[in-house]
């Protein structure tokens, strides 16, 4: 069960180019192009006529035409052109979704078309400051449920053994007692950890040069339906960060996380590292992505692995820990969103 009223993270902008683009979207078949005047549309991915996928099709002056017989439909899903036929039917039309583009990213609304409201969308300027935060993207496909990944993103504890050679290192007791702030809103959450005076990981001391032990943050805004957006660092020891906010110098990093369904059972995870250190360094950017892309693997690994055992048993005496809290959270949050989408739609 998805949440349809809500904005999802269908691709980034420059996945938009010469070919349109198919994806499937809360179980719904999305077809994405940009049209001749640059601007990004989604349309269900289907002909009215016999049911042809249009990511078959190609992009031509007056919209998006089908690769079977050559209708063609505009950003609004009318049929506005059928070869060797004046009369068009008034039926002949597709569905189009809501679509906004902002910040290298292009979000669907799956929902009611009049309830999308643009201004629930987050801001996420660092893909925009490449002065301060250079950054890289990409997406990759995951076989399991995008709620399963965001268990996995907001759990830290993790780390260091999923992710001992990469982010993780140090003693996985670190990671476990870290003192730690849980706040929620109505829309999501926000976490804050902090692993002080710690070894830093291998990653950090490859980035940044550490010679010594450090004081480690972490912070995760997750905002539903699927949008985490973590700011991560270390500096070194004495420095105040902890105790007077002095963040300056060091390692630190912003990950753009979103996970959008696919199927219950797979999703799409779209990410970007953006850096801010060496930031005039195109080897840091590159350094740091690569090292994400490797911890990204290994979640990856972790959590479609975790979906095949669920598949075959259930959760059927599966028992909770006291660091499942942020998780319990950010499902009950999904959850009250559901009910309420329920109430309000009927279904």
């Amino acid at each position: 069960m998805f949440i349809r009223n809500a904005w999802y993270l269908a691709a980034w902008s420059d996945e938009l180019g010469a070919a349109p683009l198919a994806r499937r979207i809360c179980n719904q078949p999305v077809v994405l192009y940009r049209d001749r005047q640059q601007g990004a549309v989604a349309l269900e991915d289907r002909c009215c006529h016999r049911s042809a996928p249009l990511h078959l099709g190609r992009i031509v002056d007056a919209g998006l035409q089908c690769g079977y017989h050559g209708l063609v439909f505009d950003h609004t899903g009318r049929c506005v052109e059928i070869p060797a036929q004046v009369l068009i039917p008034d039926r002949a039309r597709i569905r189009s979704y809501p679509v906004v583009e902002k910040d290298q990213l292009v979000w669907i609304w799956m929902g009611e078309a009049d309830r999308a409201d643009a201004t629930k969308i987050i801001d996420y300027p660092y893909h925009d400051d490449r002065a301060n935060w250079p950054h890289r993207h990409t997406v990759m496909h995951i076989k399991a449920s995008y709620l399963l990944s965001l268990d996995n993103l907001l759990d830290m504890t993790h780390a260091a053994y999923v992710h001992g050679n990469t982010v993780g290192g140090g003693d996985p007791m670190s990671f476990i007692q870290a003192k730690e702030e849980l706040t929620s809103r109505p829309d999501g959450l926000k976490l804050t950890r902090w692993l002080l005076d710690v070894d830093p990981p291998p990653t950090y001391v490859k980035a940044v040069g550490f010679k010594g032990r450090v004081d480690r943050w972490a912070e995760f805004n997750f905002v539903a339906p699927g949008s985490v957006l973590h700011w991560a660092g270390a500096v070194n020891v004495g420095q105040g960060a902890y105790e007077n906010g002095n963040r300056e110098g060091g390692f630190s990093i912003r990950t753009l996380n979103v996970l959008t369904p696919e199927t219950e059972h797979s999703c799409f995870y779209f990410w970007s590292v953006a850096h801010g250190y060496r930031q005039d360094d195109p080897e840091a950017t590159a350094q740091v992505f690569k090292a994400v892309a490797e911890t990204f693997l290994e979640d990856k690994v972790m959590v479609e692995a975790q979906q095949l055992r669920l598949a075959e048993f259930g959760e059927a005496g599966l028992i909770g820990v006291a660091n499942d809290r942020t998780r319990i959270q950010m499902r009950r949050t999904v959850d009250n969103l559901l009910a309420a989408e329920a109430q309000t739609t009927g279904t």
